[in-house]
């Protein structure tokens, strides 16, 4: 869709960054889990989840299409997709919590924590679409992956997370994995001016 080529390296490097990633995030054999025995079932859980990174990879390539081949602005694009988000979002509340707002009030619970909350997903979303419109939807993915193993080293000093062998191993495969698809960046092909084409003619 985007006309991009990767080369062989690069490759290697996102199949590092989704090992190190999903190493990061797995529990451990001893983590807590809920007493309740419920039935599983796997198969249908891997299907979602092959869908759900096809249709958000989708998304993401599309998304930075739609940012990059666009004479619109970014803003104008956000306030478009941020208009979208919350015709979808008021629908589905009411669904769900329709009768608790009417009760109790659209704002019932905010407090300052919740606030803050609302502000850093807002930033966080016009910084994923400059990261978008002016690097690639590929690097974007890099930042987040990075942000999980930041997120768990500061998990540290604020909460009772413990630095384990398996969180070392993944976090460093994240980052080796970054740096890899940073060195090996394949040189853009050449544009052909004028006096090329008319001479390859």
């Amino acid at each position: 869709m985007l006309r991009k080529a990767l080369s062989v390296v690069q490759w290697v490097s996102l199949v590092i960054l989704f090992i190190g990633v999903s190493i990061v995030q797995l529990q451990p054999e001893n983590a807590q889990t809920s007493s309740e025995d419920r039935e599983q079932r796997p198969m249908l859980g891997l299907f979602a989840v092959i869908v759900s990174c096809l249709m958000s990879g989708f998304a993401g390539v599309y998304f930075e299409k739609i940012l990059k081949e666009s004479k619109q602005s970014l803003w104008l694009r956000n306030v478009q997709l941020g208009f979208l988000g919350t015709v979808m979002g008021l629908i589905t509340m009411e669904i769900k919590e329709g009768d608790r707002l009417r009760l109790n009030g659209f704002f019932h619970g905010y407090d300052a924590m919740v606030w803050l909350v609302i502000i850093l997903q807002s930033l966080g979303g016009l910084l994923v679409a400059v990261v978008v419109k002016y690097a690639d939807n590929i690097l974007k993915g890099f930042a987040a992956s990075m942000a999980i193993v930041v997120s768990c080293v500061v998990s540290i000093f604020f909460f009772d997370f413990r630095l384990s062998l398996q969180f070392t191993i993944g976090a460093s495969l994240v980052m080796g994995s970054i740096y890899l698809y940073g060195k090996h960046v394949p040189k853009p092909l050449p544009v052909m001016t004028e006096k090329h084409k008319v001479a390859t003619l």
